[in-house]
């Protein structure tokens, strides 16, 4: 892991980083809702400016374009970040993500990085997008919640990245799982309370 970071030099480092979260950190949630006239996100059900809180408004189509964009800004950081190298677009990913859930824009009150975090991915190990989309579709599929199946999907990508062979990135996805689980404590609360909205509920 530390020869990838050593063999760049540290300003490049430094840029891929700042770049990554100044993109990552645009709240897509927040301005596409207003563009669409649905008001502030942030005044319905959860709070959350992610796509899945953005489809409580009704819209199908607009958290769907949410969904895209936050999900396109780990890709793109990370495509153009690989230019300078792997630690660059690793480092590029990661900040993107940190900068969706802490953005500077909005008092460090993002997101939980779940579709940037599936961006970063699909900007790295492409194949790995299927493990991520198998999981959750089983999950959501068997359990009816939205929540678990995020949830178990980040604690099984960075293992398959591993067995598969990319050791240094299942390390980097590790650490962004363990970030976007936490995230998530007020979920795994409502799921140990049995409170938790299953999918298609119309509850706030």
């Amino acid at each position: 892991m530390t020869d990838i970071f050593t063999s760049q030099t540290p300003l490049v480092l430094i840029l891929a980083s700042l770049f990554g979260y100044l993109l990552g950190s645009i709240p897509f949630g927040l301005v596409i809702t207003k563009f669409a006239g649905l008001g502030d996100v942030r005044k319905i059900g959860s709070g959350n400016i992610g796509a899945t809180n953005v489809l409580r408004t009704g819209n199908k189509k607009v958290a769907a374009g949410v969904l895209i964009a936050d999900l396109l800004k780990g890709t793109i950081a990370v495509v153009i970040a690989q230019n300078f190298g792997l630690a660059a677009a690793m480092l590029a990913g990661l900040f993107a993500f940190l900068g969706h859930l802490f953005p500077v824009w909005l008092k460090f009150k993002g997101g939980k990085g779940v579709a940037t975090y599936i961006g970063v991915l699909l900007g790295l190990v492409p194949m790995a997008v299927l493990v991520f989309a198998v999981v959750w579709l089983s999950i959501a599929f068997i359990f009816k919640f939205s929540s678990l199946a995020a949830l178990c999907a980040l604690t099984i990508v960075p293992i398959a990245l591993y067995v598969m062979g990319f050791s240094n990135i299942a390390i980097l996805f590790a650490i962004m799982s363990i970030i976007a689980i936490v995230k998530h404590h007020e979920n795994i609360s409502r799921l140990f309370a049995g409170t938790e909205n299953k999918i298609g509920s119309k509850k706030k």
